[in-house]
């Protein structure tokens, strides 16, 4: 049988969107499908809720593979956000007129 370590980055991960991320669906729907046809056990008992939130120290079984989940190592952003570098603001073209309303 397949081991998979997944490491969360906040408090969870919805099941159809693991599926996804590890590989085992080659997309959401697909994930979402698997679940729907009863292909998925977390922590051994089958799963049919698409959209199950999975959290550290369960376990998820589909397909003769095993995802073990843990908790972060580094604390997800207080607001929530995944860090992005900085973007500059976009400016209109060079002497471009103002468009607001007088």
């Amino acid at each position: 049988m397949r081991q998979i370590e997944f490491e969360l980055r906040g408090d969870f991960i919805t099941l159809d969107t693991l599926l996804k991320v590890t590989g085992l669906a080659s997309s959401g729907g697909e994930g979402k499908a698997m679940v729907a046809g009863g292909k998925v056990e977390v922590d051994g008992q089958q799963e049919l809720r698409k959209t199950c939130k999975v959290r550290a120290g369960q376990v998820v079984g589909v397909l003769g593979a095993r995802v073990r989940i843990h908790a972060p190592t580094m604390p997800a952003p207080l607001d929530g956000a995944e860090e992005r570098p900085h973007e500059p603001e976009k400016s209109g073209p060079r002497g471009a007129a103002s468009h607001q309303k007088r």
